[in-house]
């Protein structure tokens, strides 16, 4: 869809690497291309999981090119902010698993790009930022949204009020990133990852996930009949049936993905 963005498949795990050198960021052509290639793979029942990672050994993504809002043209800027959240609404909701591998820089857009993800693997030398307000925009991208649900309101207001930039290991004690691992070794470890969510059941998987996020937006109590509801509706899947039978024939599961 663009060169902009390598996708590759590796059993049933989609790697998205972005590749926009210098500093990997987005563009006009680029997030669209996520959207579509995001959908895609929601409809291709092969795909469990997808790893995120950026090209090069310093930038996951630097976001995006402050030149696009230079001219202060607002309907530009309407065009390219709906690109932002569109491509990373599509990304949120991706049916499986979405892993970001940070191996370098992740500021803003680029940041935000993780945020949309469910896991976020840090490399020890990465740097996390959510910078608009110093250039008098705001995070545009879900990132005043996703943020604050990781982090807190405290430390959302740091990052995006203050400006504050952390280090890997201060994302690892605020809940930002679940790990932290030497440099050069996200993407190995984000695909490790991935290969567990392969043993999994990708319907019990989507399921799983879509109640988890509905813990965002409701009080506990409301949900838990639609978990209920969500339970007994995997008894019309054949992967249902089958891991129950593998497991009681003491055999690995073969999914299915229907």
């Amino acid at each position: 869809m663009t060169e902009q963005l390598q996708l590759e498949c590796i059993g049933h795990t989609a790697l998205i690497t972005i590749q926009n050198p210098p500093a990997n960021t987005w563009t006009e052509e680029s997030l669209p291309a996520l959207r579509q290639m995001v959908e895609k793979l929601n409809a291709d029942a092969e795909i469990y999981a997808l790893v995120m990672t950026g090209a090069g050994q310093k930038f996951f993504s630097a976001g995006a090119d402050l030149n696009v809002f230079g001219d202060g043209d607002k309907a530009r800027a309407r065009k390219m902010i709906t690109y932002f959240g569109r491509a990373f609404e599509a990304l949120a909701q991706f049916r499986g698993v979405s892993i970001a591998a940070i191996n370098g820089y992740g500021m803003g857009g680029g940041l935000e790009a993780a945020l949309a993800c469910d896991i976020r693997i840090a490399e020890e030398q990465a740097v996390m930022a959510l910078p608009e307000a110093s250039v008098g925009l705001l995070p545009g991208g879900m990132g005043t949204q996703h943020l604050p649900w990781l982090v807190g309101e405290g430390w959302a207001k740091r990052m995006i009020l203050c400006g504050e930039r952390i280090d890997a290991q201060t994302a690892l004690r605020i809940g930002l990133v679940e790990e932290v691992v030497p440099t050069g070794q996200a993407r190995q470890t984000a695909l490790a990852l991935a290969e567990k969510v392969a043993k999994q059941s990708p319907s019990s998987v989507t399921a799983c996930k879509q109640l988890i996020q509905a813990a965002r937006k409701q009080p506990m109590w409301s949900a838990l009949n639609l978990e209920r509801e969500m339970f007994v509706d995997l008894f019309d899947t054949e992967d249902q049936q089958e891991g129950v039978r593998a497991f009681l024939e003491k055999r690995a599961p073969v999914w299915k993905n229907r």
